[in-house]
C-alpha cells in the first residue's frame, strides 16, 4: 500500500493503517525520545503516548506542510522533553543508582543507533562539528536553545544563529 494512502485511511481511524505505521516507526520515535529521556521504559511509554495522540489527532496532519514522518518524529521529541520537564520525572532522578549515569557518560557523546533508524547519522556526521554539536544537544538530547547556550558557553543568538544555518545544509545535503 501506498504511503499517501495508509496515512489517508490512518486519518480516517483505520486501526490498520495504524499497526502499518506504528510497525513502520515506532523504532525511529524510541530512539528518539530514548536519546532525550534516557530511559527504555519510560520511552517506551512515552512513544505509546505519542502514537495514542497522534491517532486522536490525525486530522490535524496536512501533507502540504510536511511528511508524516516529520509530523510524528515532532510529537515524538515534544512529548519526550515535556516528559523530562515533568514534575515526576525530576523527582524519579532523586534516588537513581549510579549505574544511571555511567550509562549517561558512555553514551551521551554520540547519536543513538536506534536513532539513526532514519538513517540521519551518516548526514548529521558530514556537516561541521560546530553543526553537529548543535543538531545533538537540540534535536537528540533535548536540550532548549538556552541550555545548548549554556552547555557550549556561547550566546543564545549564535546558537539559534548555527541552528537554523546547520538544518538548511543538513536538508540540502538530505534532499539532494
Amino acid at each position: 500500500m501506498e504511503l499517501d494512502q495508509l496515512i489517508a485511511n490512518f486519518q480516517n481511524k483505520d486501526e490498520k493503517a495504524f499497526e502499518k505505521l506504528y510497525n513502520m516507526y515506532s523504532d525511529s520515535m524510541h530512539g528518539v525520545i530514548y536519546n532525550i529521556v534516557r530511559d527504555h521504559d519510560i520511552a517506551e511509554e512515552v512513544m505509546q503516548d505519542v502514537f495514542i495522540k497522534a491517532w486522536h489527532k490525525a486530522d490535524s496532519y496536512n501533507a502540504s506542510k510536511g511528511r508524516f514522518f516529520t509530523w510524528i518524529l515532532n510529537i515524538s521529541r515534544n512529548a519526550a522533553i515535556d516528559k523530562t520537564r515533568s514534575k515526576a520525572f525530576k523527582n524519579s532522578g532523586k534516588n537513581l543508582n549510579s549505574e544511571f549515569f555511567v550509562d549517561i557518560l558512555e553514551t551521551s557523546e554520540s547519536l543513538d543507533d536506534k536513532t539513526d533508524a532514519i538513517g540521519i547519522k551518516k548526514f548529521v556526521n558530514k556537516l561541521a562539528k560546530k553543526c553537529v554539536e548543535v543538531i545533538e544537544l537540540l534535536y537528540f538530547k533535548g536540550y532548549t536553545q538556552k541550555e545548548a547556550s549554556e552547555t557550549l558557553e556561547m550566546p543564545i543568538g549564535t546558537v539559534k544563529t548555527r541552528n537554523r544555518n546547520c538544518i538548511k545544509e543538513l536538508r540540502e545535503m538530505v534532499l539532494n
